[in-house]
């Protein structure tokens, strides 16, 4: 059987697609352990400095990025639907250094929407729209969803999202922050590239401190932020880079940056 998750790199940007377009990418064991076998592969590969996160939706004229939970597995017990180090899916609590973008053609709900509120960034298509469905099954948003999607969107919209089930617009979810951009169906994984090379073209060292403090933002203090920001700073000024940073300046080239 052909992996669920593949890998594949373009330059400095690694492409990992949700390979199962038979079942909607509905997240079963298989999926989930192959998901966290690509973050591991993206992590451990020293020339993919941002990953792509998309989905292959042939054969499908509604196209659904994830459906979420495969609830044919999960209604005959026995599967988990995720793992020990990445949680659902293999991926929405899984530590990482690199930043992830999602590019969603289509329908994100669920569990789907909840990899994609576990990612970095969202590049999403004119026809993508995202959803809570949870409550409609009698279950809760178990995968980040129920804290992630307030931060994104705000309370009152994510509450009124999470407790209808009703999917958010790409429009509006563009107007409110969740998604970076909105692009014509077929371009997403291109437009997701694109910025996933912009990203490239800064430090890496810089990339990874500055996103650990950005995520912190969410719940730490000012105070504890200062701190978090100090010492971050305090290796990257003593970094191999940042004397090619200041060099690559006075010399009016661009930068070589090797990541140390």
């Amino acid at each position: 059987m052909a992996n669920m998750v593949t890998y594949e790199r373009r330059g400095k940007v690694a492409i990992i697609t949700l390979n199962r377009p038979d079942a909607r990418n509905a997240v079963n064991d298989e999926l989930a352990a192959d998901m966290e076998a690509c973050i591991d592969q993206l992590e451990a590969d020293d020339e993919a400095w941002v990953g792509v996160l998309t989905a292959n939706t042939e054969g499908h004229k509604s196209p659904v990025f994830c459906a979420g939970a495969d609830l044919k597995a999960l209604n005959a017990g026995g599967q988990t639907l995720g793992t020990k180090r990445g949680g659902f899916a293999g991926f929405v609590y899984r530590e990482r250094t690199k930043p992830v973008i999602a590019a969603v053609d289509g329908l994100a709900t669920a569990g789907g929407c909840e990899i994609v509120l576990a990612s970095d960034m969202v590049i999403a298509t004119s026809r993508s729209s995202f959803g809570l469905a949870e409550v409609k099954r009698n279950l809760i948003a178990g995968a980040g969803g129920l804290f992630r999607l307030p931060r994104a969107i705000g309370k009152s919209v994510a509450m009124e999202v999470i407790l209808t089930g009703d999917p958010l617009s790409v429009e509006r979810a563009h107007q409110l922050g969740l998604v970076n951009y909105v692009v014509a169906p077929g371009e997403e994984v291109d437009a997701a590239i694109a910025l996933g090379e912009k990203i490239a073209t800064s430090a890496p060292l810089a990339v990874a401190a500055s996103r650990r403090v950005i995520l912190a933002s969410a719940y730490e203090s000012d105070e504890a932020l200062i701190a978090m920001t100090n010492k971050e700073f305090a290796p990257i000024l003593q970094s191999e880079d940042t004397k090619e940073g200041l060099m690559a300046f006075i010399e009016k080239r661009a930068p070589q940056w090797k990541g140390r």
